[in-house]
């Protein structure tokens, strides 16, 4: 299988460079090395020169007769001689030797020994020629020099050719490198601008239509893939919109089913109102043909009939009450979740009544609180449906909103039963404790009267009418006493107005004068709290009233650290520890009673023919930071019964 070579940009880059570069890398070693050709023949034609200076200088030592410079010269001569031949080390001094050079270099060698023999090693007395030998010799050195000339000549044009060659690569390499990077960097660039910028402007068919195999074609690979990939979701965008808002819809509309059921919830005051509007409501929601709330006895066995919508009279009366296992409505089987039952196709036996009223579908939802199966919503539908996954969940929180509420309701009436229940009973405990008494007391007396009467003893009737007339007002009083307890209301604010009204109307009653004394600023009472202590002060001041024979009454009040009541009287006074067993002084036990019910404490100091005093003492406040929230209404945390009448 053949496999198709891809080049990189870099690849392609470098193949591209190579030559060039190395084509400038030879023509620069090339111009390195004929420049040192050059230096080193310029350099053996400066030697060449002093020779021929250096033969001019000997011929003029010579011919003067001065000969002390002239060994040194011939030392130089030679050398230099030496150094035409050998090189120079330490400098690039060279003579580009070829047979022309290498002659007329062996002329100058020749000459030098003749030059020599002649006008050094003779000693000669006639100079006549020595002008002509001398020129002839110099002669010759310039021939050799004309030959390294020569070579230095080619050399140099060498060199500018080099230069020019490299010169004009550099230009050849330079315009294949733009183009090159034109036609593979520049125009991939190019088009993938032009590509954005359509995309850019909507038009998402634009492609990048030339794909290289390099890193520019993997990119316009990749942007092609993009493009499509948006073109695509553009294309869907409206359909994914336009389901993005069913959605958002759907859940919209559940939130409002489920607001409506938590408002009606909320406003229900009868279990039967509560159920009436549920199941219209969950009718409307659901879009059911018909809807059946029936809650379930305890242990499961019977499903009673709470409310209805759209179902027909005969299903009504034929289910009011049906037995678990009877029919599908109510199951056995309490840990079922929400089903759909399907009524003809696979239970037209099992549910008689709905297929004769010509439902097709029923969806039974358990109704639970706490995990406590407590009934169930039957769902009736004419045609086959099957419930999402979000209209299950739908009904069943709806459902659970239910259960909460039906169980407000029901924990709601238990306490008003029992706020009626101990209503009753204290008004039971206090007619008990003083009517009740009173009424005995006068039958007792009226069964004396007439065995008076049979006995004709005029005196002791005389005598039992007395103590009748005043048994009946005491009795009167009592009533009237009882009614002003019961009607007594207090101040949202402060409790000094009602104690005013209480002593006022004490002073009405017993014609004892009372004072009223408050000392310091406390926090307000809550009004079940006002209550009870107005109760507890209205007993201990009838008791005044009634038993202490006194001729004034003082009511004392502190409100810091705690508040402190204290009713004080200057009566006969008694003894706490026996008299307050007696059936007369039963307001004592009445009034730790109420008292414990607030969390007080009463403390009564007594002494016989000195006056009385009944102090009350209320618990201190809680601190701020661990009062209850849901106790706010009492700064006490107990939670007393509002004992007030109409």
């Amino acid at each position: 299988m053949n496999k198709t070579r891809h080049w990189s940009l870099g690849a392609k880059l470098l193949m591209v460079g190579t030559p060039f570069i190395l084509l400038v890398f030879f023509a620069t070693i090339a111009t390195l090395w004929v420049s040192w050709q050059l230096e080193g023949g310029a350099a053996a034609v400066n030697e060449a020169g002093r020779m021929r200076m250096q033969s001019y200088r000997m011929s003029l030592a010579i011919g003067t007769q001065e000969t002390s410079q002239l060994p040194k010269q011939i030392a130089e001569f030679e050398r230099s001689i030496a150094t035409m031949k050998q090189g120079d080390p330490n400098r690039p001094l060279f003579v580009p030797w070829d047979d022309e050079t290498i002659q007329r270099f062996a002329v100058v060698e020749a000459d030098w020994v003749r030059y020599q023999k002649r006008w050094i090693d003779a000693n000669p007395t006639a100079f006549a020629e020595l002008r002509n030998d001398t020129v002839i010799f110099a002669s010759n050195i310039d021939h050799f020099v004309n030959g390294i000339e020569v070579h230095i000549a080619h050399w140099t044009a060498l060199l500018h050719l080099l230069q020019l060659g490299m010169l004009a690569a550099v230009i050849l390499g330079a315009t294949a490198l733009l183009y090159t990077g034109y036609m593979f960097v520049l125009e991939p660039v190019g088009q993938l601008k032009q590509a954005i910028e359509k995309i850019q402007l909507g038009d998402f068919e634009a492609r990048v239509e030339r794909v290289t195999s390099d890193e520019f074609g993997t990119l316009a690979e990749g942007f092609n893939g993009m493009a499509e990939h948006l073109q695509s979701m553009y294309r869907n965008l409206e359909s994914k919109v336009a389901d993005k808002t069913v959605l958002l819809q759907e859940k919209s509309e559940r939130l409002e089913s489920l607001y409506e059921v938590t408002a009606l919830v909320t406003k229900a005051t009868s279990l039967d109102a509560l159920a009436q509007e549920f199941t219209k409501s969950l009718a409307k929601i659901s879009r059911a043909d018909g809807v059946a709330l029936r809650w379930s006895s305890q242990g499961g066995l019977r499903y009673l009939l709470l409310a209805t919508y759209g179902l027909a009279d005969f299903m009504v009366d034929e289910e009011q009450c049906i037995y678990s296992g009877d029919c599908l409505c109510g199951s056995s089987d309490q840990g079922t979740d929400l089903s759909v039952i399907p009524i003809r196709d696979l239970f037209p036996a099992k549910l008689p009544d709905c297929a004769k009223a010509g439902f097709e579908t029923l969806v039974t939802i358990p109704v639970r609180l706490h995990g406590n199966f407590m009934g169930e919503v039957d769902l009736f539908f004419h045609a086959q449906i099957s419930p999402t996954t979000a209209e299950k969940s739908l009904f069943e929180a709806m459902c659970s909103h239910l259960a909460s509420g039906m169980e407000n309701l029901r924990l709601n009436a238990l306490e008003k039963e029992a706020a009626v229940s101990q209503e009753r009973h204290l008004l039971a405990r206090e007619l008990h404790d003083s009517i009740a008494q009173s009424l005995a007391f006068l039958k007792i007396q009226v069964q004396l009267m007439r065995d008076a009467t049979k006995s004709g003893n005029a005196d002791e009737t005389a005598k039992i009418l007395e103590e009748i007339d005043a048994g009946v007002r005491e009795s009167y009083g009592d009533v009237r006493e009882l009614l002003l307890h019961f009607r007594t209301r207090t101040n949202a604010e402060d409790i000094e107005p009602a104690l005013a009204t209480t002593l006022k109307k004490f002073e009405l009653q017993s014609g004892v004068k009372s004072s009223l004394s408050m000392q310091g600023q406390g926090l307000p009472l809550a009004p079940d709290v006002q209550i009870q202590v107005l109760h507890i002060l209205q007993e201990a001041l009838s008791n005044v009233r009634k038993h202490a024979h006194a001729s004034q009454a003082w009511l004392d009040v502190q409100q810091q650290p705690t508040w402190r009541f204290e009713v004080r009287d200057d009566g006969i006074g008694f003894n706490p520890d026996v008299d307050q067993h007696d059936q007369t002084h039963v307001g004592l036990r009445i009034m730790n009673e109420r008292a414990q019910r607030i969390g007080a404490h009463i403390d009564i100091v007594s002494t016989p023919f000195r006056g009385s005093s009944v102090i009350l003492i209320l618990p201190s406040p809680a601190h701020p930071s661990t009062s209850n929230p849901s106790r706010r209404d009492s700064p006490f945390g107990v939670n007393a019964p509002n004992m007030s009448f109409p």
